[in-house]
């Protein structure tokens, strides 16, 4: 039997739609990484963090939050793992992400002011797997970054 040509060219449009070729898994992994940051929020507030900047973006680099414990100013990055193969969400911030974060950092820093930029800071990590949040004061500090 033929196939008529609407149903083919239909076909062949659903094949092509990006949403469709592994579109929603990462649509759901966005998600959930929004999730994470959100939960993250809450909680470093509920520990005395205050809360200045989210998604900072530069070219090259990212920071998911911006925050002052004190008079410290904290970069933190977001990890989420469903589960813990590949060594887990804190071993996912690799050299590379460092760097990046690192480059973002000091980008804040001099956009920031005199008063930011005097001020002492520290890299944290809040990684979760499988559902639960680890917080990592100081995982790492600018010098780890090549």
């Amino acid at each position: 039997m033929r196939e008529s040509m609407h149903g083919r060219a239909s076909r062949v449009a659903r094949a092509a739609d990006p949403v469709d070729v592994g579109g929603a898994s990462d649509c759901a992994r966005r998600r959930a990484g929004r999730e994470a940051e959100e939960s993250a929020c809450r909680e470093l507030q509920r520990r005395g963090l205050r809360l200045l900047q989210r998604n900072y973006r530069v070219r090259g680099g990212e920071i998911d939050i911006v925050a002052r414990d004190g008079g410290t100013l904290v970069f933190v990055e977001v990890r989420r793992r469903g589960h813990a193969g590949w060594g887990g969400a804190a071993a996912s911030v690799d050299a590379r992400k460092r760097m990046r974060i690192v480059r973002a950092a000091r980008h804040y820093l001099a956009r920031a002011g005199d008063e930011a930029a005097a001020a002492p800071c520290r890299f944290d990590v809040v990684a979760y797997d499988a559902g639960r949040m680890r917080w990592i004061r100081g995982a790492f500090d600018a010098g780890d970054a090549p």
